[in-house]
């Protein structure tokens, strides 16, 4: 570690703050002190920064994760996503993570217990957040909300193992975190269960396949598997999935796949065909109706009008 700290929330218990530099491959482990105990008050601060820095092994603890410049890919075992400046990923507890920045990324993850989050939670809102305290999700921020990442790890460095206490820019980023949260209420509203935490877990199983469905379009995941993951029988995971989201899993897996195909056709020169299929479309047929009805405008247009591909390549499209 490159640097440990203290800081004192509302509560009377003390969350240590420990900072480490990635530059190559790293096992994330729960922190432990010298008789073996593991610690359920430290905030890990891991700065990804240089070529080839890849965090990888088992994540014991939620995670929130922050690409201040380039791409970063994240694998948790059953989907792969890549994060882009800009996003900000929460992140589940895992059997096995691997973040990889590749060339001249630098990425933030800020990684704790769940009694930390809820204590740098209550110290950031008056008003209590229910469990389950962090839903996964991948977040629109702005250019504050990396440079409040941004701070808090400078911080940690300059502390040095010195006192580091309650900091702005840590309260900052964790109201930041809860507001980002809150776009979540509308959904849990609609969510069935007599208490918040009820309707919350809820959302938290439908989350799962929602992300799964985002982020891995076009491996073909049926009702089954998605099912699975939210922890319901397909049937009741069709009915309650459409009550919260306005859609059944099938039409909001079909557009993920669309919007993938369109990103395709302009920033790639893959053929229309392979295009179809890299975004988990087996018809190309279909694929043709689909992107025409959901954008106005056929596949080949888009490429012609990308300004991407040759007429040849138009052509194999």
């Amino acid at each position: 570690m490159d640097g440990s700290a203290g800081y004192t929330s509302r509560g009377p218990k003390t969350i240590r703050v420990e900072l480490e530099r990635l530059s190559i491959g790293r096992v994330i482990a729960t922190p432990q002190d010298e008789h073996g105990h593991a610690f359920d008050r430290v905030l890990r601060i891991v700065v990804g920064s240089e070529r080839g820095a890849v965090l990888q092994g088992s994540a014991y603890s939620p995670m929130v994760l922050v690409p201040v410049r380039g791409a970063v890919r994240l694998a948790d075992g059953e989907t792969t996503r890549v994060l882009r400046q800009g996003q900000l990923a929460i992140i589940e507890p895992a059997p096995s993570l691997q973040i990889d920045g590749g060339t001249q990324a630098l990425w933030i993850a800020l990684v704790a217990a769940p009694l930390v989050w809820r204590q740098l939670f209550d110290a950031a809102t008056e008003n209590p957040v229910p469990e389950p305290l962090l839903l996964p999700a991948v977040h629109a921020i702005d250019r504050s909300a990396c440079r409040a990442i941004v701070r808090i790890a400078r911080d940690a460095a300059r502390s040095d193992g010195g006192a580091f206490e309650r900091t702005p820019a840590l309260i900052r980023f964790a109201t930041r975190l809860v507001d980002l949260q809150s776009s979540f209420d509308t959904y849990i509203k609609r969510c069935p269960g007599r208490s918040l935490s009820q309707r919350r877990g809820v959302f938290l199983r439908l989350q799962r396949a929602r992300i799964a469905m985002e982020t891995s379009h076009a491996r073909g995941h049926g009702v089954a598997e998605l099912a699975r993951m939210a922890s319901y029988s397909p049937c009741h995971f069709v009915r309650t999935f459409r009550a919260v989201f306005g859609d059944t899993p099938h039409t909001l897996l079909t557009e993920h796949r669309l919007l993938k195909a369109r990103r395709l056709i302009h920033e790639t020169r893959l053929s229309i065909t392979e295009v179809a299929r890299a975004s988990g479309f087996e018809d190309r047929c279909a694929f043709a109706r689909s992107f025409k009805q959901r954008f106005g405008v056929t596949a080949t247009e888009t490429r012609r009008y990308a300004g991407h591909g040759s007429t040849t390549q138009v052509a194999r499209g």
